[in-house]
């Protein structure tokens, strides 16, 4: 029992690999699913939820948390999927969600740009000089988007596990070579480790629960104790803790709630 997450770029076979790694294991292989579920529990037009994932923040966003909240949506409904085991999931941010968790594989697949060009101008019907152009912006997008969030570039080969690239190596040689590591004791999930993606689900979805109001919130668990962190004036205390628990009555598992009004410092 594990969780895969495939990190792909762009027309790289990347969602090819995930379903065939999902059939061969019988596990669920998951992707755009989870906007829809994110849109429908959250009440969040899908459109926005592929744009926070998609498009890096403007310096707008930064300020005012914009995609932040979306991407709260997002975690929240991705990790409800964790929780269950057994997932392929392929697409953006996943493995930005889970770190820290033993029994996550963290694949990249990468491919040659010469094999990516040919994709897009076979789907898209378009000269090499525009799928070029296509390529390169959607790359540094992504880029940015990791960056301005996380500062982490998704080339970073030690976010990964394993890093493949699809040229020697074929779209069945990458399903083999994930089904193998697999195997390794260390990928399987333990009562430990299912108790930590636990954890981390329900403060995903405290946050997801505040983000509307509140989405500049640090939000952790462990047990079943959530604690919520923020900047705020001291004196409104009384009145944020009491916001907060109102908030979050309707996430089941909170044992516990404590909140951490901290002082608003200038730098």
């Amino acid at each position: 029992m594990s969780i895969v997450t495939i990190s792909r770029g762009s027309y790289s076979h990347g969602k090819e690999v995930a379903e065939k790694v999902a059939q061969r294991l019988g596990y669920r292989c998951i992707a755009r699913e989870v906007l829809l579920e994110a849109s429908e529990l959250y009440n969040v037009p899908e459109a926005k939820l592929q744009e926070a994932i998609q498009n890096a923040p403007s310096v707008l966003d930064r300020f005012v948390y914009g995609k932040e909240r979306y991407i709260a949506y997002i975690q929240a409904a991705l990790l409800r999927h964790f929780k269950e085991d057994n997932v392929v999931y392929h697409g953006m941010a996943g493995h930005f969600f889970v770190r820290g968790i033993p029994h996550v594989l963290k694949v990249r697949i990468i491919a040659d740009l010469e094999e990516r060009l040919r994709i897009v101008m076979e789907r898209e019907k378009i000269s090499r000089e525009k799928a070029l152009k296509y390529i390169e912006d959607l790359d540094e997008e992504r880029r940015n988007w990791s960056r301005r969030l996380y500062g982490i570039d998704t080339r970073d080969p030690s976010l990964y596990d394993l890093v493949l690239h699809i040229r020697k190596l074929s779209v069945e040689d990458a399903v083999e070579i994930i089904c193998h590591t697999l195997k390794i004791e260390h990928f399987q999930t333990t009562a430990e480790s299912q108790r930590a993606m636990e954890d981390l689900a329900l403060a995903a979805e405290v946050k997801a629960a505040l983000a509307p109001f509140r989405p500049d919130v640090e939000v952790s668990s462990k047990e079943g104790v959530v604690l919520v962190k923020l900047r705020a004036n001291e004196t409104q205390e009384p009145v944020i803790v009491q916001e907060i628990a109102q908030a979050v009555l309707p996430v089941s598992g909170i044992r516990e709630l404590k909140v951490q009004v901290l002082p608003i410092t200038l730098f």
